[in-house]
This record gives structure tokens, sequence and C-alpha cells, in this order.
């Protein structure tokens, strides 16, 4: 991501002096302005690392810019430009939090230099104020878990656009916990006291979103037996966010479009527009720019919405996350369910490490909810997180085991790892039946990685080439 950098002076040559010296790299992006009154609503629209401001300017001075902006965002690095005569004031400045300051006339190396000086100290801060969270045991996002570079980088960039009223679309396969970003984005703007709405696009019919979202009044169509506010209306001064927005109809596509452009909407059977004051949040699971291409969503409406992107990694891309959210799923379904587990079997860690998680956080939450209701002592165990159904992304068993009765004169440990045992046998053997033998397809239906169930495999001295048939077709290498 580009960083973010802000210039405000009042001479227009300057401005585009610095402009021409900055932009010959693409490492920042550039926004300059020759009136410091508008910093606060700039503040407000866009997130920004670095200000370089104008000692001196009859409407407001660089003292006045630097509480405002340290005001707001104590991380963001402030460089003052001075001449020569105040050079005493730039340096009360950075008494009061200025990065740095650098004289006029100055060559381009200098500002270069302190521009990058300045993003490495702000880089800096955000990171401490990160660890610093980690050591006291508490988190700014709470509800969003894990330490993975990934997980960092997410907190840093809704750090990022939070404080701001920006547009922002989340990204990101489904179950990665879109809607959770969302709410912590809310939590941390200046609307956080103000009403957080949600709408699933994908699950209102086509006929009655418009009714939704807008609202009716009594009569504008049949059915419509008394007016009805819209959650437009109910998300005043504060966010809406859009779920699955991929799946809206072009027509709706239309008339959204106008209320993020313009903030107006007409109510169902209404002639009056209404203005609307609220923060937009998207999400979508699916291709946008694809969907372009074909035609079925509005390019104009994916850069409204595409303001600020936010991607979330999925599971298996930050498998180092996996303990920490499990510990964390265990402790919200014993604390539901009234459960006594405190902890999970070295199998059950080693397994949920292994899986490839297409359902993502949703699909491990679930996962671990089933494992604390099977579990029938303080310690979730293998046995217990198999006991699936076919569709849940996970290894099932076709059929119960029914163990002989000799297996209850073993001890409790032996007796245990041979049921698990017996149940990976029964397993690899019916899931490569289905399947002809074929471990990739095996693999992708069971949730694991091809190399993990090739290892269970060669541990339950099966083989798959005692399931081909005859005309299958070979696995590919």
């Amino acid at each position: 991501m580009a960083s973010r950098i802000l210039i405000i002076d009042d001479e227009a040559d300057m401005l585009l002096l610095i402009q021409r010296m900055l932009s010959d790299s693409d490492r920042y992006e550039v926004t300059a302005t020759d009136n410091p009154t508008s910093l606060s609503a700039m503040l407000a629209t866009a997130s920004f690392d670095v200000v370089l401001t104008d000692l001196k300017m009859p409407q407001r001075d660089g003292i006045q810019i630097l509480e405002e902006v340290k005001s707001h965002d104590e991380t963001i690095a402030v460089v003052l430009m001075t001449a020569y005569g105040t050079i005493e004031s730039a340096i009360e400045a950075t008494r009061k939090g200025a990065f740095d300051y650098i004289t006029k006339p100055f060559r381009k190396e200098r500002i270069l230099q302190v521009v990058d000086q300045a993003l490495k100290w702000r880089n800096l801060r955000q990171e401490n104020l990160l660890l610093r969270e980690k050591l006291e045991g508490r988190s700014r996002f709470p509800t969003l878990i894990g330490g993975s570079p990934a997980m960092r980088a997410l907190h840093l960039q809704i750090d990022r656009v939070a404080r701001t009223s920006a547009t922002v679309l989340i990204t990101g396969e489904s179950g990665t916990g879109k809607e959770l970003v969302a709410r912590a984005v809310h939590s941390h703007s200046p609307r956080k006291d103000k009403p957080f709405i949600a709408i699933n696009c994908s699950t209102i019919p086509e006929a009655l979103i418009e009714s939704e979202l807008f609202g009716h009044l009594r009569g504008s169509f049949t059915g419509a037996l008394r007016d009805k506010k819209g959650l437009v209306e109910e998300a005043s001064h504060g966010t809406l966010f859009l779920d699955e927005t991929g799946d809206l109809s072009l027509p709706m596509q239309v008339k959204l479009l106008r209320l993020l452009q313009e903030g107006e909407y007409k109510v169902l059977g209404a002639n009056a527009i209404r203005k609307v004051d609220i923060r937009f949040i998207a999400a979508t699971n699916q291709n946008l720019p694809e969907k372009i291409r074909r035609g079925e969503f509005r390019e104009d409406l994916f850069y409204r919405l595409n303001v600020f992107n936010i991607h979330l990694t999925p599971l298996r891309e930050r498998a180092e996350d996996i303990p920490s959210l499990a510990q964390h799923f265990l402790h919200k379904y014993c604390t539901l369910h009234k459960k006594e587990v405190s902890r999970f079997s070295s199998r059950v860690m080693a397994h949920l490490m292994e899986q490839e998680w297409p359902g993502n956080v949703r699909q491990l939450e679930n996962t671990i909810e089933r494992g604390v209701i099977m579990a029938s002592g303080d310690e979730v165990r293998l046995s217990d997180i198999l006991t699936m159904a076919p569709d849940a992304g996970a290894p099932c068993s076709a059929s119960p085991l029914e163990p002989g009765e000799e297996i209850f004169s073993l001890p409790f440990k032996e007796a245990k790892d041979r049921l698990i045992e017996e149940f990976e046998t029964q397993y690899l053997t019916k899931v490569l039946a289905r399947h002809s033998g074929n471990v990739s397809q095996a693999a992708r239906e069971s949730g694991v990685k091809r190399q993990y169930l090739h290892r269970l495999i060669k541990e339950n001295k099966l083989s798959s080439r005692s399931f081909k048939k005859e005309d299958s077709e070979e696995e590919p290498s």
C-alpha cells in the first residue's frame, strides 16, 4: 500500500514543487492543499501517514496544524517547512510533537530523506502501540483473534481507516469474518455512538430489497399496509454495512450509486427526495472486477465502494492463528453450553493445523463447538471433533464405530488410541472407495491437504491403488 502524504502550503508554486519531488516515486500517494482550514474535512475523509506543512500561513500556522493532526492521530508524522528566520519556532514545534523541520529552500534529496525517516517513525509508533497492547493483555480489536503478520496488518488497516469517514470495501472468502471487521471499523470511528445497521443483500428477495433499504409508504405496492422506515434512515449519522454487495441487481446498483454519490434516496411511494448522512461499508466474497467484465456489476459503483479496500486472508494462509482461535472458541462454547472442558488433546491440535479450512474461521468455530458438545471429560479428543455431518467440510464416519468388548479391558490410553486408529482406517477406506482411489478428490472432500491424506494412508498401511477401478482416470502427479 502506498504511503499517503498530505502537503499544506499557501503558496501554489511551493505545493507544485513538492508534489513533483514526491511524485517520482510510486511509494507515495500525494494530496496537496493551499487551504489549511480544510484540514478537518480532509482528516475525516482520508488517512495520512505524513503531513508536510508550512509554518507561517495567514489563515492557520503550522503549530495549529500540528496540534489538530496530533489530536486526531498521534502516530501521524508532522514535518514543518520553515524559512531561516523562523527556525526557533520550528524547534519549539518539535518539542510539541513535530517529527522534524526542513528549511526553505531545500533540495529534493533532503525532503525525500525526511519523508522516508518520518514514515519509518510512523510505522514504529504503530507497531509499538500494538506490542504494548499485547504485553498488557489487551487488544484494540478483541473480536479479531490472532497474532499472525496478516492479522497485525489488518489491525493497522482498520486503525488507519476507522478515524475517517471513507467508504470501505471488505473482500475475502466466506467465513473470514467480514462483518467482524466492519463492526471494528465502526466501533473505532467518530460514529461509534451512532447506529451500526447491517443488511445481507443475498438473503432479501429482489422485490423487497428496495423497500428494506429505503422504506415505503402505505399503499405504495400490494401488501404495503403501513409506512415502513428503511434501513438507510435507521443508519442516519451511523454506519450502513452492505454485506454480499455483489449479489445486488443492476437496477438496485443504480439506486445505491445515487445514495453513495449524493447522499440522496427516495422512499417507495414518495415524491420527495431525502438526504442522509451515513458511512458506507460494503463486503463481498465475489470477484467484482470479473463481474464488471461480464456486465453484472457497474464499474462506477465499484469505484465508489472501493475507496479503501481491506482484503481478508483465508485461514489456510495464516495457520499460526489456529491455536489462539481454537482456545477462544473453546472458552466461548464451554460458557455457552455450561461444559467444563479446559483443553485439547495434542492429536486434536495437530489435526486442526493440518486442515485446509475451506469454510475458514466459521468452519473452525463450528468444529470446536461440536467438539465441546461431544466431549465427555475435561479434554476435547480427536474422536469428538471427527463426529460431524458429511457436508461439514471435515472428516466424518459413514457409520458409528462398534468396538468389541475386549477393548474395554485395555488401559484407557491404549483403548483410546486403538479406537482412533480404527476410525482412521474405516474413514480412509470409505472416502477412497467413493473416489476410486483418487487422493486429490478424497482430500478435497475431507477438507485436508493432499500430503496429509497421503501420510494417513501410509500410516494406516493402505494403498490408494487398491481402490482404483479399471476404467477410472489415473490421478495426476
